[in-house]
């Protein structure tokens, strides 16, 4: 007899085929798992294999899956990748149709291609995360009709174009909007409906791109805004006075643009000071700017008054000002401790063959694949010794050999470690694991960059070497400012690079930079990290004031930002020599030369004048006054990073298209006050 009811067993036998054939098929039947792996990561990824996206496979477990957040069954919890029951039945669920992704976060992931249009048909992606990539073309309209996207960075990507007016489309759930950093142009588009509100919107940054028009004056009904960012475009006009109404605004930043006129009354209060202003038409004016129409005159009486007025304002100003630095201090330190508790792993415990420390990107590595991997030697340095290692799945990672002697102790070396592990940017070699042997040597574990150096691609000659024209070696040189930055102001501890040169720049296919080595000096003992110093004299890298590596600061490494930067764009080796039979020559004295012949012309490379139609318009000049201004001998005088990558931003080359383009360059006499060497 059968064990099942007449009408129940058929009806079961159907449900248990269908769920051996939903298995057997070849493509996932989840909505959103189609829609990721077939459109979704190709654009994203671009034309070659990202690391990152490699994890994006029906073989692994969907909580495997690097930098995406799941659901499913039509619950809000995200998927979890706990233990070893987790795991596998994360491996089944991209054939569960109520598979649901709520959010992409991959910031400084070397993402190379363009925004999918298709980002707007996931029903229930809540933020989608993408800066600090190299992501082109324009933002898709179809991104507005996502249906509960709340949080939306693209931040510091290459996108262009008009903002589209599809983004206020997002206004009911927008929580976060934040595009600094792109080359996005046009004025900014009204919403759709004028009574819109934006409700639920804390963060707006549209800063450090080209946008232009008047002040958008809809931004002032937008009352729940905490943080305004419209530095660094070219608005224009007058700023209204509706925006003094943003009652619970911390954050705001209208610097560097054109606006004029007089401040709203308003916004002259104690919440904000004149850096929120400064870079503007001279005509804005106002508290906390120079007083406007200052010519009229005042008896001496009404002086005194406001002089005692102005000084009362200030212990006022001053205490509040205090309290509110203070209180976003607080609030920056738990952010990145939150940021921190999601980057960092540790394996469990100490084995009898070391120990193992992961960080983000690293999870998938174990200690037998690091003990066991197979190593060809790259580079040997005074301090160790640098190996391509194959892992046992066919995947290659880079282990750096710190040499036996050359470490601090394990007390010294671990919170150095845990402080790099941290530091992710697109232009810098990322850490991706530790590895402390029980005899105390040391491993640092990265990624494998099999591309060439810059060092290479200036100096050295092989068959079907790219060409290195003026807009691929801008974006090298902004990358690595960039990277530099991020060191210096980007992180809650700064780090000092201490070995900027060309050889630790590893250039992709996309001539996207990446600095390695930074803080390497952190982990020596000092008679060896001076010996970085000796060597970088050697090289011509190093500052005049430094004489010891613990001297090393953002100064010393502008300095050598600096030096890179002519090597660049004289395409000479840096040395303490002439230049002549292969030897590296003085730099800053080959151009102060140069200017001083009047042939300024003369002393950019043949292959960074290869489509340059004027050297002025196209940056070039502008870029040498800046280079020459980072070696300035007194470290005072030397701009920080920051302020070079705004300059490297300003001064992009206008010609991008053709490398066949005649030089047709201004006259040497014509330079020399621009570059003032």
């Amino acid at each position: 007899m059968s064990p099942f009811p007449s009408k129940v067993a058929p009806f079961f036998l159907f449900s248990l085929f269908s769920f051996f054939v939903a298995f057997s098929s070849s493509q996932p039947s989840s909505p959103d798992v189609l829609l990721l792996l077939n459109t979704i990561k190709p654009v994203l990824q671009g034309s070659a294999a990202n690391p990152e996206l490699s994890s994006w496979n029906v073989s692994l477990p969907l909580c495997l899956w690097r930098g995406l957040r799941w659901s499913s069954g039509g619950g809000a919890a995200a998927l979890r990748c706990d233990d070893d029951y987790d795991l596998r039945s994360n491996l089944s669920l991209s054939y569960d149709p109520s598979l649901r992704l709520l959010s992409i976060h991959l910031p400084a992931a070397a993402l190379a291609g363009s925004l999918p249009p298709e980002l707007g048909q996931f029903s229930f992606l809540e933020s989608l995360f993408l800066g600090v990539n190299s992501l082109t073309g324009t933002i898709p309209l179809e991104l507005g009709n996502a249906p509960v996207l709340a949080n939306l960075d693209l931040s510091e990507n290459l996108l262009d174009g008009a903002l589209p007016p599809s983004i206020w489309n997002l206004c009911g759930r927008l929580v976060l909007l934040r595009l600094h950093g792109n080359n996005l142009s046009g004025e900014v588009p009204d919403p759709a409906d004028p009574s819109e509100t934006c409700a639920r919107l804390r963060v707006l940054d549209l800063g450090q791109n080209r946008f232009q028009g008047r002040f958008p004056e809809f931004i002032g009904g937008f009352h729940g805004m905490a943080e305004l960012d419209l530095s660094n475009n070219h608005f224009s006009g007058s700023i209204p006075d509706s925006i003094g109404g943003l009652r619970n605004l911390e954050s705001l930043n209208l610097s560097h643009n054109n606006f004029t006129g007089p401040l709203p009354s308003s916004l002259q209060d104690s919440r904000f000071t004149a850096e929120a202003f400064q870079g503007n038409d001279p005509e804005l004016c106002g508290r906390p700017l120079d007083r406007c129409g200052s010519g009229s005159g005042l008896s001496a009486g009404a002086i005194a008054g406001i002089v005692i007025g102005l000084l009362a304002g200030a212990v006022v100003l001053a205490s509040v000002s205090i309290g509110w630095v203070q209180g976003r201090n607080r609030r920056n330190r738990a952010r990145q401790a939150d940021e921190e508790e999601e980057i960092v792993f540790e394996e469990d415990g100490n084995s009898e063959d070391g120990r193992l420390m992961l960080f983000q990107g690293g999870e998938h590595l174990t200690l037998d694949d690091v003990l066991n991997a197979t190593g060809q030697v790259m580079e040997k340095t005074s301090y160790g010794t640098v190996y391509k290692a194959k892992l046992a799945d066919g995947g290659n990672i880079t282990l750096r050999l710190l040499r036996e002697g050359t470490c601090k102790d394990q007390a010294e070396c671990l919170p150095v470690v845990r402080q790099l592990g941290r530091v992710r940017h697109e232009n810098l070699a990322a850490l991706r694991a530790f590895y402390q042997g029980k005899r105390g040597e040391k491993l640092l574990i990265g990624d494998y960059h099999p591309n060439r150096t810059l060092h290479d691609l200036l100096h050295d000659t092989w068959a079907g070497k790219p060409v290195l024209n003026w807009n691929r070696r801008h974006k090298i040189a902004l990358g690595v400012a960039r990277g530099l930055a991020h060191l210096h102001a980007g992180l809650e501890t700064p780090v000092t690079h201490g070995n900027v040169r060309s050889k630790n720049v590893l250039v992709d296919e996309f001539y996207v930079p990446r600095l390695t080595e930074f803080g390497i000096d952190k982990l020596l003992v000092a008679a060896v990290a001076d010996e970085m110093v000796s060597a970088a004299k050697e090289d011509g890298y190093k500052a005049p004031e430094l004489q010891r590596m613990r001297k090393c600061n953002a100064r010393t490494d502008v300095y050598a930002f600096g030096i890179l930067l002519l090597e660049i764009l004289l395409g000479k080796k840096p040395g303490k020599g002439t230049g002549k039979e292969g030897d590296g020559a003085d730099l800053p004295a080959v151009v102060k030369a140069a200017v001083l012949e009047e042939a300024t012309m003369e002393v950019f490379d043949v292959e960074v004048m290869k489509g340059v139609k004027s050297p002025m318009e196209e940056g070039l000049v502008q870029t040498l006054k800046l280079a020459m201004g980072c070696c300035a001998p007194a470290a005072a005088v030397r701009p920080d990073m920051s302020e070079v990558v705004k300059q490297l931003e300003e001064n992009r080359p206008r010609n991008s298209s053709k490398l066949a383009v005649p030089v047709i360059g201004r006259s040497s006499a014509e330079i020399e006050c621009l570059v003032g060497c």
